[in-house]
This record gives structure tokens, sequence and C-alpha cells, in this order.
């Protein structure tokens, strides 16, 4: 069907004199879809508006669909054709209407008629903005030249339709406000554990508002001179340098000059001479600031180079504090301390950051209980907890709220009597005399066995003189956190610092070393990942690794010295075949050559094995126990890729079952092999961090567990408190079940 394309353009153009006019943002939104449908000879036309808090499309316009459809349709990210024209960032056109395994069908919608379907998103570079759809009945098909419009159409669109979303979120949240919100379904709300602990605190919500938004909730009648701002910029300075000692001496190792970029941009003459050139042709500082940003801004979301479009988060925050420094409001430290913060997500750094303002817990309200921001939080020991309940992140400030991270339990506004059991609980629990204790006695068996308790490391605060008389070594330490918090690749040098200082405070005890394992769920924020659709299955740990071979032997070059003159090993993540394995070692055999010939002090004989947690090592698992030195377990991704479940999707996350039976079964596979070769087998997964799986773990024959610091006292009991006899007696028991709910019976209220 022929479209008159160009000229739906030059119409569209138009639309410009509408929506700066008298004519409210609904009606502008209407005017689109309907100029739309007309152009391009459809029958239907609706624009979807993207709400990030509860991650879903929301109809906001249509043409050609019931009219009462609006607002009530809502769509989630990644569901339906909608939802996947979003996630992925792409067209997606359907001319059948029938067939396509990811279509949804809303009935509400009226739109059975038709057929033919053609979606696109709505961006602004990397922002979701929403979605245009256009549909059309019979064989009225969508072309090539139709989506290229439609795109073009929508790239001129964009910035028009983003602000009338944010005029739109802007004012729902005005009138959330001004409703009388009820929080009787939300008194207890159970979610999962993600690091445990007990909190019992004041409510902050960390969801910031956009720029301008933010700006329109100052005073606009408030006038500052170029005094103020000169005074604002020395305030945000000393402030940035403040935070960056507090990081640096609280978390050593992760700190990695957080705030660098702020110092560097504040001190560019360029960035404040432009904002005293604004303030002394009149305008006010706050929205000189203001007008900076949105220039750094548009430069950096336009660079072609991943790292530059990655500071906008930092010019914002930079320019943030300035604007509220000049309004003489309290510092973040002032308005986070003691409290448990509510987000949607957090970003590592968000988390250190978080944690040196002295925040008691972390209620997030999306992402997997296994991501690294719940195995960074056990290492701050700060509790969190997982919840599918975006409606916490309205309740007002200051609302009391109690997190039990040991159950996954969230109460708002607890009664006395579940705060005071609380308080009993903690008070029982925490009987340091007791921990201590525990933790120096010989980690054996009720019936004498010697179990190896090792630690997982994150970073080196999880390292006390607590801990190290406790444990045999350190059997995973995890060195993707120094790169996560980074704003570019830590040299060889950066690397052996942090590498070394972990040995030395280990006192003559192994270190094992895990290479880097990034990708997944654990993306560098300066380094451009392709768009993958199953990035879990991409191009992460080993193989980026072996993909980036100078960035390897880099690492591999610094672990080595760093283990001079101390044990040491060094294992490798994601091996999925003996080739990859045999690489990598090769890989160790190549810096150590190199080492060798420049007179550097290093390891040159480190134990060299890898993780077990790719199904296909599992069938060759006698195989790679010939050629390994020692095997390490890591069941999260053990259980992921064997039940083919992606472990932070939340809709698939009941189906993440470490009892299923062919998880055990591969478990009880690999400890006969590694017993069988005579090398250790090391539990370093969650399923060793809980007490309801160690007594299967010791009847499948592993003597080697190594569990994250929070978790060593309550292992440790267990471990005491069974016989390997009994052990046997249960693991027999699970091993000959089928069914998961059979296996559930038999553990009982061990699940």
């Amino acid at each position: 069907m022929e479209t008159d394309h160009i000229q739906m353009l030059l119409d569209i153009g138009e639309l410009n004199n509408l929506f700066t006019g008298s004519i409210s943002i609904e009606a502008f939104l209407q005017k689109i879809v309907e100029l739309v449908a007309s152009h391009m000879k459809a029958q239907a036309c609706s624009i979807y508006l993207y709400d990030e808090s509860t991650d879903e499309l929301v109809l906001k316009s249509a043409v050609g669909l019931d009219p009462g459809a609006i607002d009530s349709i809502k769509i989630k990210l990644g569901e339906g054709l909608m939802g996947h024209a979003l996630q992925e960032m792409r067209a997606v056109c359907e001319n059948t209407g029938e067939g396509n395994s990811i279509s949804k069908f809303y009935p509400e919608a009226g739109e059975e008629l038709y057929n033919c379907y053609l979606a696109i998103p709505i961006a602004r570079g990397s922002t979701k903005i929403g979605v245009m759809a256009v549909q059309r009945g019979g064989d009225n098909y969508f072309g090539e030249r139709d989506v290229m419009a439609l795109r073009a159409t929508t790239s001129q669109l964009a910035p028009m339709i983003e602000n009338v979303k944010l005029l739109m979120l802007r004012q729902e949240g005005e009138d959330k406000k001004s409703r009388q919100i009820s929080f009787e379904d939300l008194r207890f709300v159970k979610g999962k554990p993600a690091s445990s602990g007990y909190a019992y605190e004041p409510s902050v919500v960390l969801q910031r508002d956009p720029m301008h938004i933010y700006l329109a909730s100052k005073n606009p009648e408030q006038i500052f001179t170029i005094d103020d701002f000169q005074l604002s910029l020395q305030k945000t300075e000393s402030d940035l340098e403040r935070l960056q000692a507090q990081v640096e001496l609280a978390l050593s190792d992760a700190a990695s000059l957080i705030f660098a970029s702020h110092l560097l941009i504040l001190k560019d003459r360029g960035f404040t001479g432009k904002i005293r050139l604004l303030i002394s042709e009149g305008m006010n500082p706050p929205q000189a600031v203001m007008e900076v940003y949105r220039g750094y801004r548009e430069i950096f979301q336009g660079s072609e180079n991943p790292l530059i479009r990655e500071k906008v988060q930092d010019i914002e925050d930079l320019c943030r504090r300035i604007i509220d420094n000049m309004y003489r409001e309290p510092d973040d430290e002032s308005v986070y301390q003691g409290k448990i913060v509510i987000a949607r997500e957090l970003y590592p750094s968000d988390l250190l950051m978080l944690s040196v303002q002295g925040i008691s817990g972390v209620v997030l309200t999306s992402g997997g209980v296994t991501s690294h921001v719940g195995i960074l939080a056990r290492s701050l020991h700060i509790p969190a907890v997982i919840v599918d309940k975006a409606e916490l992140l309205e309740i007002p400030e200051g609302t009391k709220v109690l997190i039990d991270a040991d159950l996954g339990n969230v109460y708002i506004n607890p009664s006395p009597e579940i705060t005071g059991k609380f308080h009993e609980r903690e008070r029982a629990k925490d009987d340091l005399l007791e921990m201590t204790d525990l933790l120096r006695r010989p980690t054996v068996t009720k019936d004498g066995v010697t179990i190896r308790l090792k630690l997982n490391v994150n970073l080196l605060s999880d390292v006390s003189d607590e801990v190290i008389p406790a444990i045999t070594e350190v059997g995973l330490y995890r060195t993707e956190f120094p790169f996560l918090i980074r704003n570019g690749f830590p040299s060889e040098e950066e690397q052996y610092i942090v590498y070394r200082k972990l040995v030395d405070m280990m006192q003559g005890k192994a270190v094992t070393f895990r290479t880097l394992d990034i990708g997944g769920d654990k993306i560098l924020s300066y380094y451009q990942f392709d768009r993958e659709d199953n990035p879990f299955l991409g191009m992460r740990s080993i193989r980026f690794s072996l993909f980036h071979e100078d960035i390897f032997a880099q690492q591999v070059r610094a672990i080595l010295r760093a283990g001079a003159g101390a044990p040491m090993k060094i294992m490798f993540p994601m091996i999925s075949s003996i080739d990859e394995f045999l690489k990598s070692r090769d890989m160790v055999y190549r810096c150590i050559k190199e080492l060798a010939g420049q007179n550097i002090p290093f390891n040159d004989s480190p134990e060299i094995g890898l993780m077990i947690e790719i199904p296909s090592m599992v069938n060759l698992i006698d195989d790679i126990a010939a050629e390994a030195d020692f095997f390490s377990i890591g069941t999260n991704d053990l259980i992921q890729y064997t039940l083919a479940v992606d472990r932070t999707n939340e809709r698939v996350a009941h189906l993440f079952l470490p009892h299923h039976p062919a998880v055990l079964r591969s478990l009880k596979m690999i400890a006969d092999a590694a017993n069988s070769a005579g090398i250790h087998a090391t539990i370093c997964g969650d399923m060793a961090n809980s007490e309801r799986y160690v007594p299967f773990l010791l009847g499948c024959g592993f003597r080697d567990l190594s569990v994250d610091a929070i978790y060593l006292s309550r292992i440790k009991r267990v471990i005491t408190e069974t016989s390997i006899a009994q052990a046997e007696e249960i693991a027999a028991n699970m091993l000959a079940t089928k069914t998961v709910e059979e296996i559930t019976a038999i553990i009982g209220n061990r699940i």
C-alpha cells in the first residue's frame, strides 16, 4: 500500500507549533496518532509511554482502538510485540497477526480487527521513551518503506514526546501526593533475601527526578549572585573530596576515584566559564548551571564513544550538587544516614557511596538475589531484600520500615509486637562471644570428619581478624569488583596493589583468584558491550578474557606477581570445553615465561583450576579432572544453565531451584569425579551459604565449602551439628527422588 511518507514528515514538523501553543498534552498526543494513522493509511495508531518505575509501557493515546483502553493497558518490558520492540530497541513488524510466539492479544483494546502490526521504539540515545504502533486489517501489509518512514517519524518526535512523558509523570506524581494513600496491603511484603541482616529505621526513596523537574521544585523567586555561585563551587569541591576520602578509607580496593570525573569537570574552565558568562549576562545562577548542563548532556549523549556517553550521569550529579549548595540544602549523607533506602535498582558505585553515608538497609523493587549488587551488599554488611512491589517507591519519606533480610520480609510501620520479637531475636543471634568462640574451633563434623571451610572475598573488607582463624584459605576472590566500579580498566600495577594486599592479609593462607567474570548482569560502564539477545549466553567471563588477550595477560601477570612467596591458585570462570581451559592455562604459562625473563618476583607454580558452572563440563567431568589441579563449583550459574532460568528475571525466578533433581545429580557427578582423581572440589556458590543444603553437599562427598563472611558462623554450626552418616542418608534419599516436590518433602523445613 503506497503512503505519502514525505508529506507525513512535513506535517509532523508542524506539530511543534501545536505543542508550544495552548493545546493540552493529551490532545497533542491524539493529534500525532491521528496524523500518523492517516498518512500510513492505518486503521489504528497508538502511543505507549514507558514507566521506568514499573518497567511497563502504558497506552496513552490511540485512534482505531477502544478509548477506554487508554491508561488501562499496561505491558511489561519484553512482553508481547510492543514490549519486545522497546526492550530490544528495534522495529517489530508482524504481517500475519497469528502464530507469533511473542505476540499478545489485548481484547480490551478492540484490536481483533487488525492482523498487520508495526511497532517502532521511541528513544533518545539509550533512553527509552515509549513505542509507537500502527495496525491494519486484511492483506494491507507493512513493508520496509513503512518501517523506515515510521522510524524517521519517531526520531523526529522523540524530543517532544519525551517532554510530554515527563510532564505527565510530574502530574501523576502530584496526583499521588494529593490522594490519601492506603498502605494496608503493604503492611507486610514477602520478598527474597539478597544480603542477610536486620534493620528497623525510617525509609527514604531513592528516585531521582529528571533535571528540569528537579530544578522546577526549587524556589524560582530566589535570586543568587556570582558570589553565591563561587561559594557553591568551593563547597561542592570540598564535599566531593571528603566523600572520596571516606570511600577510600572504608573500601581502599574498590574506591577507584569514584568522584574523579566530577572533580575534573569542576576544575574545567570551559565548564565553569560558560556558567559565569551566562550569569554575567543576567541569568540566575541555578538556571545558568542548568543551561550549561543541557549543552554538555547533548554533547556527551551524541558521542560515539561509550565512555563519554557515560559521563552524562557524572555531569548531572555534579550540577545537582552545585545547585543544592546554592540553596544551602543538606548534603546527601544527612539524607541517607541511618535510613533504609528503597530504590528500583542500584549500581555498585551507588551502593558503595550509600554505604559510607551510613545507610542501614536496602529494599530493591527489581533485580535478582544473586546479582553482583546483592553480593556487594553482603561484603558491606548491609541487609538487603528484593521485592516485586513497585508501590513501595510511593511511600512517604520517613515511614518506619523493618526488613528481615534473613527471610526476605519487609514490614511497613510494624506494630510494637513485631518489632519486639525481632529485637529479641537479634539480641540472641548477635552473641559475639559465642560466635567468636565457634569460629575459632576446628571445623569438624559431629563424627569427627574435617571440613575445609573457606572464604569468598568480594572486597578486602571481607577479611577481618575474627575471620582469618576460622578459614583454611580464600576459596574464591572475585576479581571483577575493582573493575565494576571504576571509570576504566585498571592497569596491571593497580591490580597488583589490590591483589597483594589480600595475599598479605591472609598471613600465609592460600588465595584462589578467579579471573575476570563480567558480562551477563555484570556490565562495565566504560566498555561498550554489543547488544546481545541473551547476554548470559554471550560474550562474558572467560570468553571476554580470551577475546581481549591484552586485558587477560595484564590480570594474570598481576595475580602471579601478587602471589610471590605465598601459596596461590588461579581459576577460570565459565569454561565450556577442555579446549578453553587449555588455552586459558597456556596464558598463565606464557605470563610465567615473560615474568621469568624480566627478573620480577612472582609465583611460578600456581595451582590452576576452573569453575564448573556449565552443563557441558559436567558431561566431561572425568576428562577435565585429569587436566585441572582443582575444581570450584559456581552453583548460581550451574543452576541457571542447567535449568535454562535467567536468575535475574523476576518472571521466572521461582524456577531457579537448587534442589532440582538435575542439579543435585550434577553435583554428585562432580564430587565423585574429583574424589576419584584426588583433587579438591569446592562449592563456592550460594548453596554453600545456605544451611538447608550443607548436609546434602557433605553427603555427596564434598569436603570444601567456600562461603561469604557473614555466613561463616551459621555454616560452621551446621557442619559441627551434622554427622557424615546422617548427611549421606539425606543425600541418598534426595538423589533417588525424581521430582522437586518429593525432594522438598524430604528436606522438610530446610527448604
